[in-house]
């Protein structure tokens, strides 16, 4: 049987959600409560289930892709789904992994667990979402959040480049609505 993973959404392609063209995956349930969260209908611990196969196979089908985003949610809420899932695309067309996380590098780094779910990332962007500090830009939501670079495939000034947010409209007229930056004034 294969490993399941609580997933709220995902979007075959981002350019708001890290460096180039990105896969995103938004993993569902967030116990951290960081007041002010932008993404509150992530926070429940239910939701719909997949498999990882299944999402890496919607990864592969959504043609040409500079990377894969993982945000919640809380991914790390999830750990073995993650550790599996970039294990996964590991094995598959090199892809540039960034994980968004509301834990700190040092909670990460101090449980063994947390550890290997990231292993396999590129770049997590890690620390709890500060509203007091909020600055929506290069994927980090408020200034205390760390970049922390797992691999050289990424710096910092990659992510200066990422737009705030962005409007994408599906051909059956689905509009979404992403990003870090909140989309106002709008209609």
């Amino acid at each position: 049987m294969a490993l399941t993973w609580r997933v709220h959404a995902t979007l075959a392609r981002s350019s708001a959600n890290g460096p180039g063209s990105r896969f995103v995956v938004w993993t569902q349930g967030c116990s951290l409560g960081c007041a002010g969260c932008f993404n509150p209908e992530t926070h429940a611990p239910a939701g719909p289930v997949r498999t990882i196969p299944e999402v890496v196979a919607e990864v592969l089908a959504a043609g040409a892709l500079d990377g894969v985003t993982v945000s919640g949610g809380e991914p790390l809420e999830q750990p073995e789904a993650l550790a599996a899932f970039c294990a996964a695309l590991r094995r598959g067309p090199d892809l540039g992994i960034v994980v968004l996380t509301g834990f700190a590098r040092a909670e990460i780094e101090r449980d063994p667990v947390l550890a290997v779910a990231v292993a396999d990332a590129d770049m997590v962007v890690a620390g709890r979402y500060n509203a007091r500090l909020h600055l929506g830009a290069g994927l980090r939501g408020s200034s205390n959040k760390e970049y922390w670079p797992i691999t050289a495939r990424y710096s910092a000034e990659d992510f200066r480049a990422v737009p705030e947010g962005e409007i994408l409209v599906a051909a059956d007229g689905t509009a979404t609505i992403t990003g870090m930056h909140p989309v106002t004034g709008m209609l």
